[in-house]
């Protein structure tokens, strides 16, 4: 009979609560703590009722204490493995659920036949934590002795490329300046510059968007959600709209992140959201640091009076209660020392760190070269160097074949970025839990950096924290 697999991943660091995986004729439930779990089931049709009927249901459900918390579905067709409606149709439907005590963070990959090494089972990953908007405040209280430790003491969750987590942009650039976007996207991007040697300027021209969301798309929430889900550290890459295309006026003339010459989220809308979080966690202290590794010479960048003034503008709303931090306050100052003073937000610049990024390493469809570089990782290595960045994130967008066949076939929800994320998750977190504090002994911050950002990467850096506090 025919059928369709579905590899389901769970994580589950919230207390009372159940993810249950099901499709017709199987269930599986999965309660544990802290534990990374890989099942299989399959959509087949000898399971369903009905002579012409080769659609089946794959759902997960979450619950507490026994209460239904959300249900996600995808109908599957067992005969060609298509998805033919779904809850989880797009990345942007993927959004997590949050409340004031638990977060739901959930990726759905919609797999094809398993070409050039992708997945040939459809790919869904469900996180369920806490709230982690206060998380630092409950590691090390205000006025506790943990309180009075070195911020360094810290491992600081870390969004990549958080400003590439909407297409509001490159779609307004699509539409307004169509085919010279696409040729700027072909020259300036390898990635274009290897679909266009296998597809007719035509199709890459119809399928810009979803090649875009597919290739740099990196984060699905939006960033208030990011910082309750956890995350406490940002790469910002603030420029304008390349010359090539600025003069079609499609989007104000302002500093957006920088992903080579794609423009995502707007600098003054992440500071803005930066510090109204700050402003009502009082708690907790966010890094952000500037960089521009990759941004074309045409996208103007920012100098330091318009950074100045950017930042100044966005303070307006904290009525003096948070100053800007530097990188001596991160390394010198106590945790309560930043937060007496209100130095709550720690702006950096073109700092040095350990990455572990490599682009080999990073290059992978199931994790393993990742971790081999995490075990390069050791102390001696974070000597000169500011803090130590472990970056979870593959980029499968640097394999050839898989680029043009995901570009190819693409749609809303069959991002290579997706389809890795469950599988190198389960690989690189377990390993940084169990190896990072016997590797890295500096007297700097860790800081865990991922794509889709979820509440497994929170819950690994919080914990490490929390041993780091206790030194």
């Amino acid at each position: 009979m025919p059928s369709k697999g579905v590899d389901a991943y769970a994580y589950i660091c919230a207390g009372g609560c159940e993810v249950e995986f099901s499709v017709p004729g199987e269930n599986i439930t999965k309660r544990d703590l802290g534990d990374w779990t890989s099942d299989h089931l399959e959509v087949d049709k000898s399971k369903l009722h009905g002579t012409f009927n080769f659609t089946g249901q794959f759902n997960f459900k979450v619950t507490r204490n026994g209460e239904v918390i959300t249900t996600q579905w995808a109908d599957i067709n067992t005969m060609t493995g298509n998805i033919e409606k779904s809850s989880m149709r797009t990345m942007f439907d993927q959004t997590s659920w949050i409340s004031n005590e638990l977060i739901i963070t959930y990726i759905f990959y919609d797999a094809g036949s398993g070409e050039v090494g992708l997945p040939n089972s459809h790919q869904c990953y469900v996180v369920v934590s806490p709230n982690f908007s206060n998380w630092m405040g409950e590691a090390a209280p205000p006025g506790s002795d943990k309180g009075g430790k070195p911020f360094w003491r810290f491992a600081l969750p870390a969004v990549h490329d958080v400003g590439m987590n909407s297409m509001s942009v490159p779609e307004a650039l699509v539409q307004s300046a169509g085919t010279p976007f696409v040729t700027l996207l072909k020259q300036e991007s390898n990635v274009f510059n290897k679909i266009a040697d296998n597809a007719t300027s035509g199709i890459v021209s119809a399928i810009a968007p979803n090649i875009i969301s597919g290739l740099a798309v990196t984060q699905k929430d939006k960033l208030p959600d990011l910082l309750a889900i956890g995350s406490r550290y940002f790469e910002f890459r603030p420029a304008r709209v390349h010359d090539k295309v600025k003069g079609y006026n499609c989007v104000p003339d302002e500093y957006y992140f920088t992903h080579g010459p794609i423009p995502g989220m707007m600098y003054k809308s992440f500071l803005n959201d930066v510090v109204a979080f700050l402003v009502s966690h009082p708690t907790e202290i966010i890094v952000v640091q500037l960089r521009w590794d990759g941004v074309p010479n045409e996208c103007n960048r920012p100098n330091d009076d318009d950074l100045h003034n950017m930042l100044n503008e966005a303070l307006g709303q904290a009525n003096g209660s948070i100053n800007i931090g530097n990188l001596d306050d991160m390394h010198r100052e106590s945790i309560d020392s930043l937060r007496n003073s209100g130095r709550r937000l720690i702006m950096l610049k073109e700092v040095n760190s350990l990455s572990s990024y490599t682009d080999e390493a990073n290059a992978t469809l199931n994790g393993d070269s990742m971790v081999a570089e995490f075990d390069r990782l050791n102390t001696e290595r974070q000597n000169d160097v500011a803090f130590t960045n472990i970056q979870c994130q593959a980029t499968a967008t640097n394999i050839r074949d898989v680029v043009i066949y995901s570009a190819l076939s693409a749609d809303v929800s069959n991002s290579c970025l997706m389809a890795t994320k469950s599988i190198c998750d389960r690989k690189t977190l377990p390993w940084i839990r169990n190896n990072a504090l016997d590797r890295l002994k500096a007297e700097q911050n860790l800081v865990i950096m991922n794509d889709f950002f979820d509440g497994a990467t929170a819950d690994v850096a919080i914990e490490l924290s929390k041993r780091r506090l206790d030194w």
